[in-house]
């Protein structure tokens, strides 16, 4: 029985995941431009059409609008030469490399940008499609527009999902994985700890850069997915509370790694011996553990939309960062005694304890919400820079809605 029910609830957990949702909306979109150009194509089988849907069609209505162009002008160009090249030469491998070399260079010369490639695509598709290229040369390009109008439509008419819950899930599951390693780490203080265990731990470390970079990927098509989102009110806001989280979990990643290797460096340096006393190896585990749960407590509030959990999540983490600076003290303390007692290694010590404060320091509820205000500001900044007509336009739609209150009052 498990045999059974079990790829069946993968395929419902996956059928919202982008990967499934664009396969889906992409064939959709082919069918339709096949069709329409069926009926509007002398062609038999105008698959240039559907080609183009392919292209055009993307994951969001961000990425569609700011790229259709380039790509409509790639495959546009793509048949131009096709249909160039078949009324002075046949196919064969010598034209085809011919044909493939001139595709590349022009589509450099019209600015397709990273859609050059796709110039000698089409050009080779056209060709390969029909034997009478240059007769059918209006059909080409009619299928072409038939194939980009259907995209287009396609993604306005039916716009993609927000992609914010998968990014969010991508955060989370790095926040946990953080968490994972801090609780480690709170393990490995107490008693002896080998060598080798410590190097272990350094390399799961290292091992959320590569996290990272899948993270930031999976947040750069949410990003993408809540500009010109008809559904999404707050979209700049989502993008940059979303942003600014991922990079301070970035941050705290590099200086995690940076504990992990301290705590390796300790372990080489004593090795017929336990890392800490036990006194300080218990207020290092307490710390440690109360660091775990800010970072989760973090990673939940920068995701969280719902105004009730986001102040849950903001009222734990201050809790945990609280109760984190106040075992750093104790910790520091018993630090400091020992240091003085014993002086071996006590730049290790040191260096554990600015680690420790530069992650409390970065989860700080106070530096973030600046933060937060610097980047709304930088950005509407550069917005109204690069837009100044629109900036203009609503500053007089302010003052207009601001006059007729007053006059009301």
């Amino acid at each position: 029985m498990p045999e059974v029910t079990d790829p069946l609830l993968n395929l419902v957990r996956r059928h919202k995941e982008p990967v499934v949702v664009q396969t889906v909306r992409s064939t959709v979109a082919a069918v339709i431009s096949y069709v329409v150009a069926l009926m509007l194509s002398s062609e038999p089988a105008p698959l240039t059409a559907p080609l183009t849907a392919l292209l055009v069609v993307q994951v969001t209505l961000y990425a569609t609008l700011t790229t259709s162009m380039r790509r409509v002008n790639s495959v546009v160009v793509g048949v131009v030469i096709a249909i160039g090249f078949s009324s002075l030469v046949g196919l064969s491998w010598w034209s085809l490399g011919l044909i493939i070399l001139a595709s590349l260079v022009i589509g450099r010369f019209v600015r397709a940008g990273e859609f050059v490639p796709e110039v000698a695509i089409s050009a080779m598709l056209v060709l390969g499609v029909t034997t009478r290229v240059a007769e059918s040369a209006w059909d080409r390009v009619l299928e072409t527009l038939i194939g980009a109008v259907v995209g287009l439509l396609f993604n306005v008419l039916f716009v993609p999902p927000v992609w914010v819950q998968p990014a969010s899930a991508a955060i989370e599951g790095l926040a946990g994985r953080m968490r994972g390693l801090l609780m480690c780490l709170g393990d490995e203080v107490c008693g002896h700890t080998p060598v080798a265990e410590a190097a272990a731990l350094l390399h799961e470390a290292r091992r959320l850069d590569h996290d990272i970079v899948e993270v930031d990927a999976s947040l750069r098509q949410a990003e993408d997915s809540l500009r010109l989102n008809p559904r999404v009110k707050e979209g700049l806001l989502f993008r940059i509370v979303l942003r600014t989280g991922l990079d301070t979990l970035e941050i705290c990643a590099v200086v995690l790694r940076t504990v992990c290797r301290t705590m390796t460096d300790l372990a080489k340096a004593r090795t017929e011996e336990s890392l800490f006393a036990p006194d300080i190896a218990d207020a290092l585990r307490e710390l440690f553990t109360h660091m775990a749960r800010a970072v989760e407590s973090f990673a939940v509030l920068i995701t969280t939309q719902v105004t009730v959990n986001a102040e849950e999540a903001e009222e734990r983490l201050v809790k945990e960062l609280a109760a984190s600076r106040a075992s750093r003290e104790i910790v520091a303390h018993m630090l400091l005694a020992g240091v003085q007692e014993h002086p071996r290694q006590w730049q290790l010590h040191g260096a554990l304890l600015a680690e420790i404060d530069r992650i409390l320091d970065e989860l700080d509820v106070e530096k973030r919400s600046m933060r937060l205000v610097e980047e709304l500001d930088r950005q509407s900044r550069e917005q109204r820079e690069k837009y100044p007509l629109v900036a203009r336009l609503r500053g007089r739609m302010r003052v207009g809605r601001s006059g007729e209150r007053s006059e009301e009052l």
